[in-house]
């Protein structure tokens, strides 16, 4: 089991929504880079970013918070947020970013998906955030009419590194990871899920590695780890959490 602390930027700055509002934001570190180090000498050897501002206009908004973040840690990094063409997808991969994670793109223009697995391989995850069970784009303030199952069903044979899942209803509050719906999603297709959405400590990490042989690989944590609910020494030890 993979831990990817996250990274949401605002305005440049790392902040946690709430269920995805914009509106709801608590900043944590007005530094990216600052905060990529710190998780970097707590251990962890994985990052997850998020453009949230791209995520709304549809294409990068907080370059340079991201590249002083790649620059400022080694960790394998996969970011996501306004990717919606391959010359966006190449940028990103030559500025260090090791995958790209396409959400909107990947219901809008799966082709894109298709396009991207050729020719980058191993290198493009595709981001299902749902709400209900049904997934939402534009940075989740739109709800189509589609299941998380289907439209991760859509990709199974298209070469994807990964597919994250998030519960949007549990983002950001603190009140666990949705183990049935993500461990069923992952026993539905052959590409390994990454859990996100929710994680408010030790315990989601327990939940999570006991329903390992689902296909579940990793789990995205935000909140619990900005606050202190989840120390990165303990869940760095536990026995199934690999840390590089």
């Amino acid at each position: 089991m993979i831990i990817f602390p996250a990274i949401d930027l605002k305005e440049g700055r790392c902040v946690r929504l709430e269920q995805g509002d914009m509106a709801r934001a608590t900043i944590f570190n007005d530094d990216p880079a600052d905060q990529a180090r710190a998780f970097a000498a707590q251990g962890f050897g994985h990052l997850h970013i998020v453009d949230l501002d791209g995520a709304f206009a549809g294409a990068p908004v907080n370059m340079a918070a991201v590249e002083a973040a790649v620059q400022a840690s080694s960790a394998f990094t996969q970011l996501g947020g306004g990717i919606r063409d391959l010359a966006t997808i190449e940028a990103w991969l030559l500025k260090g970013i090791d995958r790209v994670i396409l959400g909107t793109a990947a219901l809008r223009d799966p082709q894109l998906v298709h396009a991207g697995c050729r020719a980058f391989p191993g290198r493009i995850a595709v981001g299902i955030d749902a709400r209900e069970g049904f997934v939402a784009v534009e940075g989740w303030a739109e709800k189509s009419n589609l299941s998380a199952t289907e439209l991760a069903k859509r990709f199974e044979d298209a070469g994807v590194a990964a597919l994250i899942y998030t519960d949007i209803d549990r983002d950001g509050l603190l009140k666990g990871v949705n183990v049935a719906a993500t461990a069923a999603l992952a026993r539905a297709v052959s590409i390994p899920v990454i859990a996100s959405g929710g994680l408010a400590g030790l315990q989601d990490v327990h939940d999570l590695i006991a329903v390992a042989d689902s296909g579940i690989v990793g789990a995205i944590s935000g909140r619990a780890l900005y606050d202190g609910r989840l120390s990165p020494a303990e869940v760095l030890a536990l026995e199934g959490v690999v840390s590089c």
